[in-house]
């Protein structure tokens, strides 16, 4: 995942950081930390949000590790749920996944085969009847 990707797991915020100087009408100067200083610290308005204090919409840097080509890996930690949705020919099954970084508020619904074959792990016992 990157930063400038909008994917159901990509972090939309990650801050907050203080304001340093308006450089035009529209872009704001950000202080950034030393894990992001290989990004550009000028930002356009639209793409900065207001912090209003709320924590479940600002993804710190602790718990997601980025790397130097400011990406980071999400590892799924736990299957929450199983589903399975009838269509008009074919079953699919589906899992609630709880992923590393991302609150129990973030946990999204992925294909069990998919999860399967990425990461047996979490699966430690086959579900399927024989």
């Amino acid at each position: 995942m990157r930063f400038d990707k909008k994917g159901k797991l990509s972090p939309r915020y990650v801050g907050p950081y203080k304001i340093l100087k308006r450089s035009a009408k529209v872009a704001y100067e950000l202080e950034l930390s030393a894990n992001l200083a290989a990004v550009h610290s000028v930002f356009y308005i639209s793409l900065l949000k207001k912090c209003v204090g709320d924590p479940t919409s600002i993804v710190s840097l602790g718990s997601a590790t980025v790397k130097d080509s400011l990406s980071y890996e999400d590892v799924p930690v736990e299957i929450l749920d199983r589903q399975v949705r009838r269509l008009r020919n074919k079953e699919v099954t589906s899992v609630r996944v709880l992923w590393g970084s991302q609150p129990v508020k973030g946990t999204t619904w992925e294909v069990e085969a998919a999860m399967k074959a990425k990461c047996p792990h979490l699966f430690p016992f086959d579900s399927t009847p024989a």
